[in-house]
């Protein structure tokens, strides 16, 4: 099954466009921007790019079935119809506005600075205990991204989370305007893009745009820990999640199963019940939290909580644990921000054995960047583990942070990764637990093969 029909015709008009070649009857039953993609009876939309144009791959679209293309110059000798708009992105997200209208399923908005990602995982995976989900796949959480996933839920779905990740502001309005989610879930408010956003008080700015494009029966599902987020009225019904005794629903007597899993009492006003969540991290309750409340909200039982919850996989490079026979690695190279450092060094803090951490530089973190990045270092002395290796020119501040702190362990800096190479297996020893962590564009998988290597 595809998705809810929509013509030919009804797209030129929500798009604003030109219909060139007839069809105006002919059904869409899916929309994507790569040729590969396209199936039997899909609109395939041409986005211009810097190296490569989609518009040069119309006529292979067609060939693999497409019914349409919507485009922004006139395509030659097309094969098939064609809706021509004055602009394919903007174009898109009305295209995606006028279909999220016709939906008439639960749509769960997700973001925040820090845990989006496993915040909607977990979601989709309490949920799929009982329901049909599609979430966001990937990081498709921008402005393109957030079109094509709802553009991707099909008469089968009973429910779809749909993260959203923005930096800067106006964006989040403009992803919210399409999403308008029935429920809203704010993960925390963090030191993200604070280039464009300025402080803390900005990013809260930016993040709760969302709220103006929610219904009267909306819920906001916050992180009531959050100074921030614990303090904000968003309009609409809030539920808030945390540790802290004030929250409606808290997580307590959390304990680690080794780097396997996680348990945790679920307190809520109905009662508490338990849940394993088989991944590493004590903050992963962080993520399981908003995903019981929002299965609750869609009338799922404690059991099926607990069950969708076990079904709960990391993605990508996000906190994956592995076993290579010689050490343990925790590959968390996905991202970082100082909040999501602070939670895995306070989760590597509780593995037994000897801890390390490979750190590298943070982005985006505008002026306060040195400061934050020695603070980390402070955290990590503090945290008692027992080498400390800093890599890249930010991560000097992390190195200078942990000496400052008179911590008697070991600590080292390298500028660059062939240095750091070449001694690492002196570093490292049979049975220590590593975890490697920086932000993404720091390339730091390439750390992580170093590590398999070691024997």
């Amino acid at each position: 099954m595809g998705m809810k029909p929509v013509t030919l015709k009804t797209v030129a008009e929500v798009t604003g466009g030109k219909l060139i070649g007839g069809g105006e009857d002919t059904l869409i039953t899916g929309v994507v921007r790569d040729n590969r993609e396209v199936k039997d009876g899909y609109l395939f939309v041409c986005f211009p790019g810097a190296r490569v144009d989609g518009h040069d791959f119309a006529p292979k679209a067609f060939e693999l079935g497409a019914s349409a293309c919507l485009a922004q110059r006139e395509l030659e000798d097309p094969a098939g119809p064609y809706i021509l708009v004055e602009d394919t992105f903007t174009a898109l997200k009305a295209l995606a506005k006028y279909y999220r209208s016709l939906l008439n399923i639960p749509i769960i908005g997700v973001t925040g600075s820090v845990g989006k990602t496993t915040a909607k995982e977990m979601t989709a995976a309490a949920l799929s205990a009982k329901l049909n989900v599609l979430k966001t796949t990937a990081n498709l959480n921008n402005e393109i991204g957030v079109p094509l996933t709802l553009l991707s839920i099909t008469e089968e779905h009973d429910a779809a989370v749909v993260e959203m990740g923005i930096s800067d502001f106006g964006e989040m309005a403009r992803l919210a305007d399409m999403v308008r989610p029935d429920i809203c879930i704010m993960t925390t408010i963090g030191f993200c893009h604070l280039e464009t956003l300025g402080d803390l008080d900005g990013v809260l700015r930016a993040k709760s745009e969302v709220f103006e494009y929610m219904g009267e029966k909306g819920v906001a599902i916050v992180n009531g820990d959050d100074e921030k987020l614990g303090a904000f009225d968003p309009g609409v019904r809030k539920i808030t999640f945390g540790y802290g005794e004030d929250n409606d629903w808290r997580g307590v007597n959390v304990r680690t199963d080794g780097t396997e899993g996680v348990l945790c009492d679920i307190e809520n006003p109905d009662g508490t019940f338990s849940a394993y969540i088989p991944a590493f991290g004590s903050h992963m309750v962080l993520g399981a939290l908003p995903a019981a409340i929002t299965a609750r909200l869609l009338g799922l039982s404690d059991e099926e909580i607990e069950r969708g919850l076990l079904k709960y996989a990391p993605v990508g490079g996000r906190a994956n644990v592995e076993d290579t026979g010689y050490i343990r690695i925790i590959n968390d190279c996905y991202n970082a921000n100082p909040n999501s450092m602070a939670a895995s060094l306070a989760s590597l803090s509780e593995v037994e054995g000897r801890k390390v951490a490979i750190l590298g530089d943070m982005k985006e973190l505008g002026a306060t960047s040195r400061d934050l990045h020695r603070s980390i270092g402070v955290l990590a002395g503090q945290y008692e583990i027992d080498s400390l290796i800093c890599l890249g020119a930010e991560a000097e501040f992390i190195y200078k942070g942990f000496i400052s702190g008179g911590f008697e362990t070991e600590a080292w800096h390298f500028p660059m990764k062939d240095a750091m190479f070449s001694v690492l297996p002196r570093l490292i020893r049979k049975g220590d637990t590593v975890l490697v962590k920086a932000s993404h564009s720091m390339g730091f998988d390439e750390v992580v093969e170093e590590l398999r290597k070691l024997k």
